[in-house]
């Protein structure tokens, strides 16, 4: 008797070679599931996140592979400020960086939270992620008060996009400050987009936007015809130019 055929590859744990199947084939219950299995190793995750594939599973799940339908983004010039971001945004009690906290970031973001006390960023993801750091393809932006991480994000470039991961907010307004000086900074080093995968009531509220799975990754594939800014960066915004850039 035959054995019965999966809807989805299952790739082996220890898989560094098969590549991922086309986006397209992705099922749509649940949606955007797209293959199971395989490893987290910076080229695997590097050549997902330029085809529009990010990896999402719950602590005790096998690695599984999405790429939705519909997809969210934000276009860094049509981020939503709202008056009561831009008053944070001028106050002087706090401090922005990039990339001079990724592991801390990457903990807070992991770190369980009053509306969600589990987490998908397992000890393995968050070493997946640290590794991509090490190799200046990861990415994280931290807010300051004094010497205390009070807000911050993480995520991955390749071309001219930035695949946003994770958040974290310690204070008010503190990841909406990081995704504010990140997205200035994006602005003016012409990125196309910030990916936010999955469209949610809080994203849509600062601007994000949702196309089509098809018409994301033709645009994906546009925008990866750009050389790669790779890490670490480094701020060429200051305050003023943050708070002048969101006015209005």
């Amino acid at each position: 008797m035959a054995e019965p055929r999966l809807p989805i590859p299952w790739l082996a744990p220890d898989d560094e070679t098969t590549p991922l199947p086309d986006p397209d084939s992705a099922m749509t219950d649940p949606e955007g599931l797209l293959a199971i299995g395989a490893t987290l190793s910076p080229q695997r995750l590097e050549s997902a996140y330029r085809r529009g594939i990010f990896p999402w599973y719950s602590p005790g799940e096998p690695i599984l592979w999405w790429s939705p339908d519909p997809r969210a983004i934000i276009v860094p010039a049509r981020f939503h400020v709202s008056r009561s971001l831009q008053r944070q945004l001028r106050r002087r009690d706090h401090h922005v960086s990039l990339d001079t906290a990724f592991e801390a970031v990457v903990a807070a973001c992991a770190a369980p939270r009053l509306d969600q006390p589990g987490t998908w960023i397992t000890p393995e993801m968050a070493d997946a992620y640290c590794r991509l750091h090490e190799r200046g393809l990861a990415h994280s932006i931290e807010v300051w008060r004094d010497d205390r991480l009070i807000g911050g994000l993480y995520g991955v470039s390749t071309g001219r996009v930035f695949f946003g991961e994770s958040m974290f907010s310690h204070a008010t307004n503190g990841s909406k400050i990081a995704l504010a000086w990140l997205l200035c900074q994006l602005d003016i080093w012409q990125f196309d987009f910030l990916d936010c995968q999955m469209p949610t009531d809080h994203l849509l509220s600062l601007g994000a936007e949702t196309l089509p799975r098809r018409r994301f990754l033709m645009q994906l594939a546009a925008s990866q015809r750009a050389a790669t800014r790779l890490g670490p960066w480094t701020l060429s915004i200051e305050r003023d130019d943050v708070t002048r850039h969101w006015r209005g």
